[in-house]
């Protein structure tokens, strides 16, 4: 079973082709390294084991050809998505428990594909907030130093890879939500282009802030999720076909990037020194595939506005309904957002969106001089997990719970495809992660630029599934 845990998701769905392991092989190994760490780190909150075995049946009952590209991974979903006749609480007391009739398009998919739900993963309520606690579950630890947060909101998801509970994962992103616990948890995770995934959009019909994307141990496997993830459905406008290029095919192309710029900070946000240095120097080996890498920044002033903006109207039209019946429930920060989105006027709205297609102009006029732009993916390593957020960075308070992830929602705010890359590690051995980014629609050019760097980096032979839980 250990040795199973410590494969690569490539390397199980190979094993599951020719038939040397079945799904429940995959389930069993997972339920007992569940059952070992689990109770530590606080990933994977609500289990389904019985239904998973149950897709598990159904699955191998298929002829091989038909079991999609994943052929019976099993893959956990962030629990802000709905599996069907599975306990789906979005964090918050006030859906402790629901149990949805229906599962999310995107998990359709996966399942479509021969994906295995056998859990949800724990996020902060509703999503809102870069460190994963809530009054249901409790803190998500980091693994590399369960003193530490696992960032969020798909910090579960993230710890669960770290722990060697998950060979991929789902999440989603808004403000760094895909990319900060990768970052945290020294894994790999990308918000694609709006679109590339379809949503259900329960709440705005035409959502891109709010991406789903997959999360993975290395970029190829990462790679891998993402195939089964991508492609339109007609219940989401935006969503865009599946490109002729497979996801996983453009990471082992070989492509290799001639130009790469490297900003320190986006020009939004202090940054650690001890990140900085490590996110600089690993830009820097770049240039060991022959690129030439040069530090410079995009103009993103008024990314701030913008985005508090467009996220309180965010939170505002998807939860203000159910703010009067269950204040009492909802923890401060939620309250705030709501609160905040219900205050704005139409012009606010409207400055918002003139912002936002200015940044995106903006930022699409830098890149055409550049194949990708890399910075820092968070501005610190994992805090404490007592804190609630970053309130202090490199001698500069921050405003608010929502500040210090700035260097991640500029991106977001340009429906930019970004992919957070362990690069390196602090003195107190906590991970660091590289923010690549590519222009709108670059998703398998961003995904090609991190699998060179991963492999001169080489820092897939340092697993975080080989720690010893204390």
């Amino acid at each position: 079973m250990a040795e199973l845990i410590a494969q690569s998701a490539v390397e199980i769905v190979e094993l599951l082709r020719l038939g040397a392991i079945t799904p429940h092989d995959c389930l069993d190994a997972l339920e007992k390294r569940i059952a070992a760490v689990e109770s530590k780190v606080n990933a994977l909150p609500i289990l389904c084991f019985d239904r998973a075995r149950e897709q598990a049946d159904a699955l191998m009952k298929k002829a091989p050809a038909e079991r999609g590209l994943l052929r019976g991974l099993p893959v956990p979903i962030k629990d802000l998505s709905w599996v069907q006749g599975v306990r789906s609480t979005s964090g918050s007391p006030i859906f402790a428990d629901f149990i949805p009739a229906s599962s999310d398009i995107c998990v359709e998919k996966i399942e479509a594909e021969g994906g295995i739900v056998y859990a949800k993963s724990n996020t902060p309520e509703f999503g809102a907030g870069g460190h994963t606690f809530n009054a249901l579950f409790g803190v998500t630890r980091n693994p590399w130093n369960l003193e530490r947060s696992a960032a969020g909101s798909s910090g579960g998801a993230a710890a669960a890879l770290a722990a060697g509970m998950a060979w991929v994962a789902h999440g989603s992103d808004m403000g760094g939500s895909l990319r900060n616990p990768a970052s945290f948890c020294g894994i790999v995770g990308m918000r694609p282009t709006p679109g590339r995934v379809a949503s259900d959009n329960r709440a705005i019909l035409d959502q891109t802030l709010g991406v789903q994307g997959p999360m993975a141990r290395n970029v190829e496997d990462l790679a891998l999720l993402f195939d089964a993830m991508a492609g339109e459905d007609r219940r989401d406008l935006l969503s865009k076909p599946r490109p002729a290029q497979s996801f996983l095919a453009a990471a082992r192309s070989g492509w290799k990037p001639k130009r790469v710029a490297y900003s320190p900070d986006l020009g939004l946000s202090p940054v650690e020194p001890e990140v900085r240095a490590i996110t600089r120097a690993a830009a820097q080996r770049f240039a060991d595939i022959g690129a030439e890498v040069v530090e410079a920044t995009p103009d993103l002033s008024g990314a701030h506005e913008c985005f508090h903006v467009l996220r309180a109207r965010s939170f505002a039209t998807a939860l203000g309904p159910l703010l009067d019946k269950h204040v009492d429930k909802f923890k401060s920060d939620v309250v705030w957002n709501i609160l905040e989105g219900l205050r704005l006027s139409a012009e606010d709205i409207a400055r918002a969106e003139r912002q936002r297609v200015a940044l995106a102009r903006r930022m699409d006029l830098f890149l055409a001089d550049f194949d990708l732009l890399v910075c820092p993916a968070t501005i610190t390593p994992a805090f404490p997990v007592e804190q609630r957020y970053v309130e202090r960075c490199d001698g500069v308070d921050l405003p608010d719970y929502v500040r210090w992830l700035a260097i991640a929602y500029g991106p977001t705010l340009c429906g930019a495809p970004a992919l957070s890359l362990p690069c390196g590690f602090t003195a107190d051995r906590l991970p660091v992660g590289l923010q690549i980014i590519g222009p709108v629609n670059g998703d398998a050019q961003v995904i090609a630029g991190a699998k060179a760097l991963e492999t001169v980096l080489g820092l897939g032979t340092t697993r975080p599934v080989e720690i010893a839980l204390p």
